[in-house]
């Protein structure tokens, strides 16, 4: 193709999804023709305003085996540009190690954030070929910040000095772990890094010593004593028997009772997981025990181990200890080492894990594969364009823009997710397809994955939800007894709380994670600003009200300012928090068919998400005979019956979203009994747990009896 023409269609690229997907290109055609031409181009693009030829032009400079070109990225590490320079800093790590960007790489390792993690990660990388150099370097710098206040800083920095694998290394860490003057955080990551090397002289017993003092570092000692234990060579078994599968969603407090769902990011995936897992291992069969994985505390973290080992069967819970507290996914990508160490331990203790299912390109699933590849374990890769559908439709609204994509991508990091998609497609023995109209197009133009060149890897499988929870809420309510019910009484309670005159209309009814992509701000400010709040009161179920998360915070302060606090009562909003699952079941089911004399029936359900891959909550409604409005496209468009079941818009148009639910409010109005039930019956078909899980179950043995020949046809060679 050329270097020009690889920049032409770059920046001549009609949507910013066909841009970044068209860098690859650019990269490509770099690292073929890495000449004096190819450093101009790319340098002019560097130059411009437009901000996605310029970080497509770093990542091409790193393709390049070419001194000047290696000089030039270097140099972008000062680049007054806060995105050139984290694009710099990880594209350093496609190359060889470059002496003149160590100092400028460990300095922004100190400063933390996603910049941060891209700056450790490149450096570990190098430490394979310049380990003891980056040891002393460390080294150096920590001495130097020894009496630094940064004490979070200075962990980062003993963390990465434990990356480097070579013994230079392990002193400096044995010193700082003993040093009762260090910050605990410190001492911390000290004594984590520690766990990683067995056989080290004398790591074992400080260790044991620090367990044995009973002191602020003991759960950590006893954590990394455990993490010298040799590993259990993972070995193929016969494939006829049960399987072990591990899942994992690290952005989640995941327990069987769902106790934090709608909490943080405790959304419809935690929810999912759980169901999933019982519904694996409930028939006897394919699947003998599931092992999913959440985030927790250092101490359900040792317990944990205990639970993992001896159970050989069913569905068991392991939590990976991560930030002191809950730490919202966009910004949890610094815990990645973290995260890639207590995800070795839970699956070195389950002592045999046939398949690793990765759903999602965030920390949780870039520390899983790492760990996939140690090990050797197969994973399969649930492929959705995300984050390539959040990016098209901000694009099609006119709020992202090749002016504004670096500072938007600092916030969202669009192109390191769209690459870790690409990567964790690429890596997966079996991909894993959400139903979606022209899925193979959408595929191919949005993730540049063509699923239809080898369709023996690619399996479409439907989510689906517990229609025992939602019928045992629709019996509830529909049995009149619910005064007896506490969530029910709860809902009466915050419904006759509103105005006298609010208190008759139906509602407006939103479940899910409180997160800009849900749209729950935008859903209260349509609502707000139009004469839907004349209709009906709007009932948001969702949030952590009193410990919001940054994501939480920002949807909160744009409701407050849509509907301040002190008008909501008359208004007609209901801010309820999160609720367990069969809760918010129970409320969506009253909403539909009301509490004689407390809450008033013929309500509707809006997901007003940016996208939405499928929509558990979305499906639930549906399964309670809601009328819906939902999103346009992704899997609500293969599954709602459009002016039927209910209606799908361009959810990010504010005046689409306000018409789609006027209509719907006209609608639900009917009360139309054949409405609810062709919802229910479409769901039942073809949505339920039970069937996701008789399909899933077959992939996961396709892929463990692949393995097992592939590891017996590695070994006749």
């Amino acid at each position: 193709m050329g270097i020009q023409a690889a920049m032409d269609r770059v920046t001549g690229a009609a949507t910013i999804v066909e841009a970044l997907r068209a860098a690859d290109d650019l990269a490509f055609e770099a690292g073929r023709d890495p000449g004096v031409r190819t450093l101009r181009v790319l340098s002019a693009a560097l130059s411009g305003d437009d901000d996605i030829a310029a970080i497509a032009a770093v990542h091409a400079l790193s393709e390049m085996f070419d001194e000047q070109a290696a000089a030039r990225l270097v140099s972008l590490l000062d680049d007054p540009r806060p995105y050139i320079h984290e694009h710099a800093a990880w594209a350093l790590g496609q190359g060889l190690p470059r002496f003149s960007a160590i100092a400028r790489l460990i300095a922004l390792v100190e400063r933390g954030g996603f910049t941060g993690m891209l700056a450790q990660r490149t450096l570990e990388k190098w430490s394979v070929a310049a380990g003891d150099v980056l040891a002393v370097a460390l080294e150096s710098v920590l001495a130097v910040s020894a009496q630094s206040t940064d004490a979070a800083g200075r962990a980062r920095l003993v963390e990465t000095l434990g990356l480097v694998r070579q013994s230079s290394a392990t002193r400096t860490l044995l010193t700082i772990a003993r040093t009762d003057t260090e910050a605990v955080e410190v001492r911390e990551a000290a004594v984590a890094a520690l766990g990683q090397r067995s056989g080290e002289p004398g790591v074992r017993r400080a260790l044991e010593d620090l367990v044995a003092a009973d002191g602020p570092l003991s759960d950590h000692a006893r954590l990394a004593v455990i993490d010298l234990e040799p590993a259990l060579a993972h070995t193929t078994r016969d494939t006829s028997s049960g399987l072990t599968v591990a899942q994992l969603f690290l952005h989640a407090d995941i327990d069987p009772s769902l106790s934090a769902a709608g909490a943080g990011d405790n959304g419809g995936i935690a929810t999912l997981l759980v169901r999933l897992g019982d519904a694996l291992t409930h028939e006897p069969g394919t699947v003998e025990r599931v092992l999913t994985l959440s985030r927790g505390s250092i101490s359900q973290a040792t317990t944990d181990l205990l639970d993992v080992a001896s159970q050989s069967s069913g569905h068991v819970y392991g939590h990976v200890p991560l930030a002191p507290h809950p730490t919202p996914s966009a910004a949890a990508w610094p815990l990645r080492v973290r995260a890639r160490r207590g995800i070795r331990r839970l699956l070195r203790a389950a002592g045999h894990i046939d398949v690793l299912h990765l759903r999602m390109a965030d920390v949780g699933s870039l520390a899983a594969a790492d760990v996939a590849r140690e090990l050797g374990i197969p994973t399969v890769f649930t492929l959705a364009p995300d984050p390539h559908g959040v990016i098209q439709s901000l694009d099609r609204s006119g709020t992202l823009t090749r002016e504004n994509f670096g500072q938007t991508d600092l916030a969202e990091h669009f192109w390191f997710r769209t690459s870790l998609v690409r990567s964790l497609a690429g890596s997966a023995s079996h991909s894993v397809l959400f139903p979606r109209q022209n899925l193979a197009d959408d595929m191919r133009s949005l993730v540049g994955v063509d699923i239809d060149s080898v369709p023996e890897r690619h399996t479409i499988v439907a989510e689906g939800v517990d229609l025992e929870v939602v019928d045992r809420a629709v019996a509830l309510v529909s049995a009149g007894a619910t005064d007896a019910d506490p969530a029910l009484r709860e809902l009466a309670y915050l419904v006759g709380g509103l105005a006298p005159d609010r208190r008759d209309l139906p509602l407006i009814v939103s479940v899910g994670r409180m997160h800009r992509v849900k749209g729950m701000a935008t859903l209260a400010e349509t609502w707000a600003g139009s004469a839907l709040s004349e209709r009906a009161n709007l009932l948001i179920i969702g949030g952590d009200l009193e410990n919001p998360s940054l994501d939480e915070r920002e949807q909160l302060d744009r409701i407050e300012l849509a509907v301040p606090s002190a008008e909501r009562a008359t208004r007609g909003l209901i801010l309820a928090g999160h609720r367990p699952n069969d809760i918010a079941a129970r409320w969506v089911a009253a909403a539909r068919l009301g509490i004689p004399g407390r809450v008033s029936g013929q309500g509707v359900y809006v997901c007003a998400s940016i996208k939405e891959e499928f929509g558990i909550a979305l499906l639930e409604a549906l399964a309670t005979g809601m009328v819906v409005v939902a999103p346009d496209g992704g899997g609500p468009a293969t599954y709602v019956a459009d002016q039927d079941t209910g209606f799908l818009t361009a959810t990010w148009d504010t005046l689409a979203l306000k018409e789609a639910t006027h209509r719907a409010l006209d609608r639900a109005a009917l009360a139309d009994p054949a409405i609810a039930e062709r919802a229910r019956t479409m769901v039942a078909e073809r949505f339920t747990i039970q069937a996701m899980a008789a399909a899933l179950a077959p992939v996961y043995r396709r892929v463990a009896e692949q393995e097992a020949e592939l590891v017996r046809a590695a070994g006749a060679a």
